[in-house]
């Protein structure tokens, strides 16, 4: 990438600065060597206060600057700079991601959000960026929110994962798009929906939600656009649908997946003109609602296999959010374990109680199929019937202590990383090269050869059970030698 070389007064030429502000001498050192063979000047500086007085001296093209720091915080900082020059591009870093921070950090004009620990190459390429931005003068200030000092929801989480949701919420919150969210069942798609919600300039309207998959077909059309009286039997009264309740503010429809493909066009033809008749009538209903929309499912998966609009998916997924799954994420079991345990103790009026360090070692290892919400399911078991304030192994519920054993080993069927793990570490020690590669193939063995038993062999069927095509599972068999 090329940057434009400017002179000054005297026909110098005067490269780009670039500022690099943190306490931590560590982070300072690695960014200086990450950043020196880049056609611009770096600054660093370990106080914002002492880089601000520099500024009439090396003012900057660009800044990364963390966001705790002991006499100015980052968001402080930036603003500060932007009092100076509203162009500044600032990069935002930090330690502690969560959803407040990233929020605010966009709120107050970032140029990106970066949590730690970061990828190098990923920062050179974000310095390249706003350096250029800066130089094209693309970076237009943008009015703040009265929204943005309003506490969001409690989202936690601490980990990669979860930090590129929050970075997501924060780049989305203050804009009208719609959103698709994706995420197993228990992961917290309507906390996300609801933060959504609550970080926009709707927040003041009504947020309604509607589970497309709990509903019956024949009822689910009225749910969502709601009757005239006598439209059918049993109407003996004009209804208000879910749209009309949510005008100016935020309709969220979870399984989404789940929509019939006749009220999928209905949808669509609301999404593209805002307005759409209730059951039975005759005059259209214009309507102003953002669509937040989740699932569980693959979604591409059911375009191929016509059970889902591919122009309604093209609609829905102008942002999409995945939300991990808890295994995905294992370092933050600790943190809602003690969220939830202080929640339950505190909504059942009991003592909070407290996990030993082998208990909460246990639960942060296993895989939590039903993900957040069977956490917390635990944490309200473990509040009422746990005898003592310290949780042991001892007082956990049987099915964990004495998990359901499968019938050709002596693991626990859920939890196959454990013995994964052990085999990778065997074959490292034997002194054999290519991991990967040789897990790969015993993976996809197994794989294919549960789902063709599971299919009563029936190839197209066990395509199906796997995700993949028929040709690709064909391609696979033949590889591993299966066909033979």
């Amino acid at each position: 990438m090329s940057f434009d070389q400017k002179a000054n007064a005297n026909g110098d030429i005067i490269e780009p600065i670039v500022w690099v502000v943190d306490d931590d001498a560590s982070i300072r050192w690695v960014l200086e060597a990450a950043l020196e063979d880049r056609p611009y000047i770096v600054k660093i500086f370990d106080s914002p206060l002492i880089a601000l007085k520099a500024y009439d001296e090396f003012p900057p093209s660009a800044v990364i600057s963390d966001v705790r720091m002991p006499d100015m915080d980052g968001l402080t900082f930036m603003e500060a700079l932007h009092e100076l020059d509203k162009q500044i591009p600032v990069i935002i870093m930090t330690a502690h991601a969560d959803l407040d921070t990233a929020v605010k950090s966009f709120q107050s004009r970032a140029f990106e959000y970066l949590p730690k620990p970061f990828d190098i190459d990923e920062v050179s390429v974000l310095v390249d960026r706003a350096v250029k931005r800066f130089q094209s003068g693309g970076v237009k200030r943008v009015k703040r929110s009265p929204k943005a000092e309003k506490q969001p929801l409690n989202i936690i989480g601490a980990a990669p994962a979860m930090q590129e949701v929050f970075r997501v919420l924060g780049r989305v919150s203050q804009l009208d798009v719609t959103v698709l969210i994706n995420g197993e069942t228990g992961t917290g798609k309507e906390l996300v929906a609801q933060a959504l919600h609550e970080l926009s300039p709707r927040s003041e309207g009504p947020f309604v939600a509607l589970n497309t998959a709990a509903i019956p077909r024949e009822l689910l059309e009225s749910e969502l656009f709601g009757h005239e009286k006598g439209s059918f039997t049993g109407a003996h009264s004009q209804r208000v649908g879910r749209f009309e309740q949510a005008d100016g503010g935020t309709l969220f429809l979870d399984e989404i997946g789940d929509m019939p493909v006749d009220l999928q066009t209905r949808l669509l033809r609301v999404l593209n003109d805002g307005s759409f008749y209730r059951v039975g009538g005759k005059s259209a209903i214009k309507t102003n609602v953002r669509i937040v929309a989740a699932t569980h499912q693959n979604m591409e998966q059911l375009v191929r296999e016509g059970k889902f609009r591919e122009d309604l998916l093209y609609r829905l997924n102008i942002i999409r959010i995945k939300v991990p799954a808890l295994r995905e994420r294992s370092e933050d079991v600790p943190l809602l374990l003690r969220f939830y345990l202080e929640k339950e103790a505190r909504g059942l009026g009991l003592e909070e109680k407290i996990l030993s360090k082998e208990v909460t070692k246990f639960l942060s290892g296993l895989p939590w199929p039903g993900n957040v919400r069977q956490l917390r399911s635990l944490c309200t078991w473990l509040t009422i019937m746990a005898p003592d304030k310290t949780v042991y192994m001892d007082d956990m519920p049987l099915e964990l202590q004495h998990p359901a054993q499968d019938d050709d080993d002596d693991t626990a069927g859920d939890n196959w990383e454990k013995p994964l793990r052990r085999w990778s570490e065997a074959f490292l020690k034997s002194g054999r090269e290519g991991l990967h590669t040789s897990a790969e193939q015993i993976f996809e063995k197994v794989l294919i050869e549960v789902a063709m038993k599971a299919s009563g062999n029936h190839r197209q069927k066990a395509a199906v059970l796997l995700g993949w095509g028929r040709n690709t599972l064909t391609r696979k068999t033949q590889a591993l030698g299966l066909d033979e």
